[in-house]
């Protein structure tokens, strides 16, 4: 009889899942202990190869996992796994300064100390899955939802067996194209949450034989596939605090604050949230995804969207009001990503900026512009702290040197085949 083994990981510098297993019998031990592992492993390629690491072959650190985190991931041949997340230490317990995770924390600790406030969210994310036939006619169709079969009541089942809240399943705008949401949670849970449900969009896939694909662009010239972020700004007690009828847009002055400070970092947050080169495939013109950093009502082709809200009482209608971030996709880890946009909004805050304080840029038009902007910004080293910014540099850089030669066709193969 087949034993239980449990995986301890984090979604990395590639937005990858990587770490290590054991038995279930010694899950008690290892949540005490964790699970030895050394600082090149971060630096480990999208490829596989680790192909530049400021560390070496030296050092030694713990991944030490959240109980939080629990989830029953499906294995491939119709057995079960567990997965939990979890953060670097050193060996003498202390956090690890380049974690992922332990970034996302900083943030939330940060926008709390300026502000009081904390961020709720919820990732929407796009994917294609191979096993429909690519029709005409197919965008947001019955015949698309019909087509998937029992892939998405499955998706639906193995998310809700997470403990995780399933919003939505649908079809979306591109050939074979889904989208999957759950309802938002404060942020750390809704990034651990965001790492748990893209690896079951592909395991749920996997068991049925296909594939459940997440990479920006499958063709040069096809739809994209994002990772859409909707936030809303809550404070101690438990409350919305988002919405002001009458402020700018709806937004109130912390919210506007929060959304001018994101608006201004974008040239370097891109670096973060649209990590790889064929994410910039995906941020053009005519795309409906966002090529100018700006903020819309009800638009979506803007980097940040205010969404609508069902009329309702105000006190529902505050809960519903968010804003959309779009300028992200799942080469991106949750953790980075969302732990950037709360530092960058912390900073609007702080500096009490408004949106007439930020002007709407074209968007960078490649990883190499973004990591520039990202390099120049002494706010970004910010976010980073200035050895892991220097080491993110590093991995970025290697990462566009390896693929620089490739066409527009073969680079998107190359991630389609990884993500």
């Amino acid at each position: 009889m087949a034993e239980r083994l449990v995986f301890i990981g984090t979604s990395d510098l590639a937005g990858l899942v990587r770490g290590k297993s054991f038995p279930e019998s010694d899950l008690e031990g290892r949540v005490m202990r964790g699970v030895g592992i050394t600082h090149s492993n971060l630096m480990l390629s999208p490829f596989g190869p680790i192909l530049a690491t400021p560390f070496g072959t030296a050092g030694d650190l713990i991944l030490l996992p959240d109980p939080a985190t629990r989830a029953v991931i499906p294995m491939q041949d119709g057995s079960e796994g567990l997965l939990y997340l979890g953060d670097f230490h050193k060996l003498d317990g202390t956090e690890w300064t380049h974690c992922p995770r332990g970034l996302l924390k900083r943030a939330i600790s940060s926008l709390r100390d300026v502000s009081g406030l904390e961020v709720h969210c919820a990732f929407e994310q796009e994917f294609v899955y191979s096993g429909v036939a690519e029709m005409a006619g197919a965008p947001y169709s019955l015949g698309a939802f019909r087509r998937q079969g029992s892939f998405g009541s499955t998706l639906i089942a193995a998310i809700r067996a997470c403990d995780i809240e399933p919003d939505s399943f649908l079809a979306e705008y591109g050939p074979r194209q889904y989208e999957v949401t759950v309802s938002p949670t404060p942020a750390l849970q809704a990034a651990d949450q965001a790492v748990v449900v893209r690896e079951l969009v592909r395991a749920v896939a996997a068991q049925a034989g296909h594939s459940g694909c997440l990479a920006p662009m499958i063709t040069p010239q096809g739809v994209g596939t994002g990772t859409h972020i909707h936030f809303s700004l809550w404070n101690i007690a438990g409350e919305p605090v988002t919405l002001d009828p009458d402020g700018l847009h709806g937004l109130s002055v912390q919210a506007e604050a929060f959304v001018a400070g994101i608006i201004r970092a974008l040239p370097a947050l891109c670096a973060v949230t649209a990590p790889s080169p064929p994410s910039y495939l995906r941020l053009k013109p005519g795309r409906w995804a966002p090529s100018h950093g700006d903020l819309g009502v009800l638009d979506r082709g803007s980097a940040l969207r205010i969404c609508p809200v069902t009329k309702g009482t105000p006190e529902n209608e505050a809960r519903q009001f968010n804003v959309e971030y779009r300028v992200a996709d799942a080469t991106a880890s949750p953790y980075l990503a969302l732990g950037c946009l709360i530092a960058a909004g912390a900073e609007g805050i702080r500096t009490g900026l408004r949106l007439a304080d930020v002007a709407a840029a074209p968007l960078p038009q490649n990883l190499t512009e973004a990591l520039d902007h990202f390099e120049a910004s002494g706010e970004a080293k910010g976010w980073f702290g200035a050895e892991f910014h220097a080491a993110y540099l590093m991995f970025k850089r290697a990462e566009c040197k390896e693929v620089s030669e490739l066409s527009s066709h073969a680079l998107c193969d190359r991630y389609v085949e990884i993500y």
